[in-house]
Parts: C-alpha cells; sequence; structure tokens
C-alpha cells in the first residue's frame, strides 16, 4: 500500500489530518513533528506524496521543502502564512500545490487534490510546441501531477502521436509553430476525436483578443494566455481532466449494466448497428450466442436475490475473460447474456463456448463462509447471414437455447 508522510508541529492538526486522509484515501499515514523525524522516514520509504509545514522548530525557514525535493518525492506545502510575496516565492518550486492551514476546508482540498492525483496516474498528455524550453517547462509541471506525458514541436507530429497512442486525454498546443500552427492542428484533431474523447487546451502569447473565440470555435475545451502561473495551469488541467472523466462515466452508465459492468441491451443494438455495415461491406462473418443461467429461478428462491446477483456477476467475469477484445458481451436482462464473436464462423465459434460452458460448469461460487455452489449455463449458437438482420440472428440462436433447455440444459446447440 502506498503511504503519505505529514510533517506538522501542531500534533492536534496533524493527527487530525492523519485521521481524515486515512478515512477518505487508501493510503497508510506516517506522522511526524519535526525534520529530523522526517529524514528518518524519508530514509525508510518513498512516499505518493508528501504534505509538508514550512516553519518547524529544527527548520523554521522552510529548509525542509528543498530537502524532501532532493530525495525526488511529491510536495503539498502547508502554511499558515498568506504573504502574497512568500507564497509566489514557495509555488517557484518545483511543489505541487500551496495550502493555506485555516479550517477543515483546506483538510478536504487536501483530500479531493491527492485523489485528483490519484486519478491522474490514469492519464496521458501531449504537449504540442516548438520550444524546447517551453516543452520541458510544461512536461515537469504535468509530470509532478502524476500524468504521463508525450511532447512534439509541431502539428505533424502531434497527429502522428496521436494516431500512436489514441488513449491521450488531453493536448496543449501552441499557435505559433512551423509547419502546422496551433489552430490548423486543432481543426484537424477535431476530424478525428471528439470532445469527448480528447480535451484540447490552446496555450499562446498571441495579443489577438480574438485568438481565444478562434480557438474556441474550432474545438478547443479552454485557452490559456501566456505567461501563466503554476496555479492556474494546474487547475485548467484538472478541470479539463475531471470534465472528461465525468463525460465519460455519464456515458459509462448510459452504456453498461449496472450490475455486472457489461454493455446493456440498448448499447448492444447501437454497436451491432455500426458493426453490422463494416461486416456487410468488408463480407466479414460473425456469430451470435445467447446464453442463459439454467435453474437460475430456484437459485434465488434458495439462497435469495443477493446470492443471484452473486451469480450473475461470476457469470458475467467468466465470459468477459474467454472473449477477444473486439467481441461484444452485453446482459440483456435478467440471467440472460448475448454474446458476438467478430469474424468467426460457426466451426471457430463452437470450441469457445464450449470451453465457456465447462468453465462455468466447474467453478465455485463462494455464497458465505460455509456454503459454495455451482452452476450451468445453455446457449444457443447462430451464425449471421448477410441477407438477414440482427434481429432474426438473435432470434435464431435464442430458438437454439430453447432447444437446449428442452434437451436437458448445460449443454450449447446450433445448426
Amino acid at each position: 500500500m502506498e503511504r503519505i508522510l505529514i510533517v506538522e508541529d501542531n500534533k492536534t492538526l496533524a493527527k487530525l489530518i492523519a485521521k481524515k486522509l486515512q478515512t477518505a484515501l487508501p493510503f497508510e499515514v506516517d506522522v511526524v513533528f519535526n525534520m529530523a523525524e522526517a529524514k528518518l522516514f524519508l530514509q525508510r520509504y518513498t512516499y505518493f506524496v508528501t504534505l509538508l509545514d514550512i516553519n518547524l522548530p529544527d527548520a523554521p525557514n522552510g529548509e525542509i521543502i528543498d530537502y524532501v525535493l532532493s530525495k525526488g518525492q511529491h510536495v503539498i506545502v502547508l502554511s499558515g502564512n498568506i504573504d502574497k510575496n512568500f507564497r509566489k516565492k514557495i509555488l517557484q518550486k518545483n511543489i505541487i500545490d500551496y495550502v493555506n492551514k485555516s479550517g477543515i476546508e483546506d483538510i478536504n482540498y487536501i483530500i479531493q487534490s491527492i485523489q485528483r492525483l490519484q486519478n491522474n496516474k490514469t492519464h496521458k498528455i501531449l504537449v504540442v510546441d516548438d520550444s524546447v524550453v517551453v516543452r520541458k517547462m510544461m512536461s515537469t509541471l504535468l509530470e509532478n501531477l502524476f500524468f504521463t506525458v508525450y511532447t512534439v514541436a509541431h502539428g505533424e507530429e502531434a497527429l502522428g502521436m496521436l494516431k500512436t497512442h489514441p488513449d491521450i486525454s488531453l493536448m496543449i498546443t501552441d499557435y505559433n509553430m512551423p509547419v502546422m500552427n496551433g489552430l490548423e492542428l486543432v481543426k484537424e484533431t477535431r476530424k478525428i476525436f471528439s470532445k469527448n474523447d480528447l480535451c484540447i487546451i490552446a496555450i499562446s502569447v498571441h495579443d489577438d483578443e480574438e485568438m481565444n473565440a478562434l480557438f474556441l470555435k474550432q474545438g478547443a475545451n479552454d485557452f490559456i494566455k501566456k505567461p501563466f502561473s503554476k496555479e492556474e495551469f494546474s487547475c485548467r488541467i484538472n478541470n479539463s481532466i475531471e470534465a472528461l472523466e465525468n463525460l465519460h462515466a455519464l456515458t459509462n452508465y448510459a452504456n453498461r449494466d449496472y450490475l455486472t459492468g457489461l454493455y446493456n441491451r440498448r448499447y448492444f443494438y447501437e454497436h451491432m448497428s455500426e458493426y453490422m455495415a463494416e461486416a456487410k461491406e468488408s463480407a466479414e462473418h460473425f456469430t451470435v450466442a445467447v446464453v442463459d443461467i439454467d435453474y437460475f429461478k430456484k437459485i434465488n428462491d434458495s439462497y435469495g436475490h443477493d446470492t443471484g446477483d452473486k451469480v450473475i456477476v461470476n457469470l458475467a467475469d467468466i465470459l468477459r475473460s474467454n472473449l477477444k477484445h473486439n467481441d461484444i458481451i452485453a446482459r440483456f436482462g435478467g440471467e440472460e447474456f448475448c454474446l458476438v464473436f467478430k469474424n468467426k464462423n460457426m466451426s471457430q465459434t463452437i470450441p469457445v463456448v464450449e470451453r465457456l460452458r465447462a468453465e462455468v460448469q466447474n467453478t465455485n461460487i463462494k455464497i458465505d463462509a460455509h456454503t459454495t455452489i455451482t452452476i450451468s449455463i445453455s446457449i444457443g449458437l447462430a451464425s449471421h447471414n448477410s441477407e438477414d438482420g440482427l434481429e432474426e440472428s438473435i432470434n435464431q440462436a435464442d430458438m437454439m437455447l430453447y432447444k437446449a433447455k428442452q434437451e436437458g440444459r448445460n449443454r450449447v446447440v446450433y445448426e
């Protein structure tokens, strides 16, 4: 488990912060009250982040900051000093943030900041600027916020990088660049990536007041004018990433089954409509399978609906782990699932679903400390005929499923 270090000579405040962090976050929290104790802990552990008071009994002038930074640690400064010049001086150091110690809301802000840093580890950012110095400066700021960072010198390189790494979450681009300027880059990027897929922040020293609007009209999410402060830069980046995450969460909520995390019926038909058009054009075959849990009502009646939910989730995990990433699995409702094996004919699909059926049959599902149960599934298969619609293929697989039930269950049936 990752750790957080608190260095604060106010013992009451230090213990309060530690208690709040341990309650809200999955971290071990170490608390020390002076620089000497901090050095001992830093010799022993590497920390996710350190929270440092800058007026300690044995380091009254902020010496702790430079020492901890020299150890390659990430630093959030805690201070009661609200002097603007002092704050500006401290922020020039390679710290994450400067937080005032004025009340419980500041502790909540610290918790939210650490949660944001955790989430940032999953995001990639592309920096596009023709200045080596600026690229290095922004890269350092972003890496200190736990982002994975790529840098390129102009628009054409940026488009190539986006093609190589389509999972990049945010692109920061300058305006004045050789080969392709920032405005052209935003326009070309939006032909490939929507605002649902990629955030774009434009940065420029350009004095034209219309430049901001031009970037936003071409599809940028935000605009920052140089020179900018570290705090403004960090806040705008974090806000853009958080907005993208919220958008993805809403989309995911609309497309996913709440219990299993698999796609729901609505998304299944939406996705398959697009896929079938592509499959028809390329003459690609696919196979449809309808899967149903045997005697599911009996499981609910005997063990309760919580156990029924556990059985459904267990089956979903097995289905997910046995299909390729480009295949599709959806929960149609209750104990019924629909699977599409892309670019596979019947003879290629049968061994896969037989393996699925056998794995389900041989899996023990733990109900409580003393009880485990096993289940079985029935599967109906149908090859998609290019002359048929999707509904016809699903109905054919459903007929095969009915036949499997009639023949005794726990089997795969196909024509």
